[in-house]
């Protein structure tokens, strides 16, 4: 089974890009043109949701790389939001697009090999799924175990982009931050699930709002892809994601969810989240090169 990290590089590689952009398709901020007169049902809600994705991954398809799926923006729809979440990953796929669920599941050691199994078995179209940490290693083995087998991946929640992350994670415990004391854990867990790449399947949540933070977070896992939340709609820009890559320009998975898929709420909604899309890769190149870290 290829290795999740060495399969990401490629595909950053090949469309010399690394971003991933989010589908948080909240049903309210779709265009008129998919809404329309529709009851809003669970069933209309998923369905134009899917007609939406489909569209917006048609578009954004040759540009990037990757595609995160917020699951609540779908388990709020019941059954029907659940089967669309599937049913867009398996899309997403069918593109050659490398799928994250932005799950953020754990619990004790039997629970999250059941949760580990439901995302990351060999024949789901999820590639990898965001995991957190706070029950300890007993609650991420599991999750490991499958990355290793199966040739998924998994990203930990180090420093979250949520302005209230510091209310625990800056906490300080024997003379560091919460946050830097998960950064090791992190970085042992991943030790034996590093490709030819040199990156582990096992990377970290750290936000792009925190980009002092960043630089000590890239010290502490050299190893580790981080997936960068908090670009765009939440104030991150090019040059604050920098410290987030190393020295190779590699490391890195810069998100944006809202400011892609809703950069315009009329029809031509498919073409403008492609320009954005675009414009993201240029800024974030473009902020790469000045650093003289781009790789491509």
């Amino acid at each position: 089974m290829e290795h999740f990290a060495d399969r990401l590089i490629e595909a950053v590689n090949r469309k010399q890009n690394p971003s991933i952009v989010g589908l948080d398709s909240d049903f309210s901020k779709l265009p008129d043109s998919l809404k329309g007169s529709i009851v809003e049902s669970p069933e209309a809600c998923s369905e134009a949701i899917m007609k939406f994705n489909k569209s917006v991954i048609d578009s954004i398809k040759d540009t990037v790389p990757a595609v995160k799926l917020q699951s609540a923006f779908y388990e709020i729809y019941g059954p029907s939001g659940v089967k669309t979440f599937w049913k867009t990953a398996e899309y997403a796929k069918s593109k050659g697009l490398v799928t994250v669920a932005d799950v953020k599941r754990n619990d004790i050691g039997n629970t999250s090999k059941a949760y580990s199994r439901a995302y990351l078995g060999k024949d789901s179209p999820i590639d990898c799924i965001t995991v957190n940490p706070y029950l300890g290693s007993d609650g991420i083995r599991p999750f490991i175990d499958d990355v290793d087998a199966n040739g998924k991946g998994i990203f930990i929640l180090v420093k979250t982009s949520n302005p209230s992350s510091s209310e625990i994670q800056d906490l300080t415990c024997d003379g560091e931050k919460v946050y830097e004391k998960v950064a090791g854990l992190v970085n042992g867990w991943g030790q034996g699930s590093t490709g030819t790449s040199g990156y582990s399947s096992v990377g970290a949540v750290v936000g792009a709002t925190y980009p002092e933070e960043a630089k000590r977070l890239r010290e502490i896992m050299p190893r580790s892809i981080f997936l960068v939340p908090g670009y765009g709609a939440q104030g991150g820009g090019a040059a604050d994601v920098m410290s987030c890559f190393n020295k190779d320009g590699h490391g890195a998975l810069i998100h944006s969810g809202r400011g892609i898929i809703f950069a315009s709420g009329g029809n031509d909604f498919s073409e403008a989240a492609g320009q954005a899309a675009m414009k993201m890769k240029s800024d974030v190149t473009k902020a790469l090169k000045e650093k003289g870290i781009c790789p491509w």
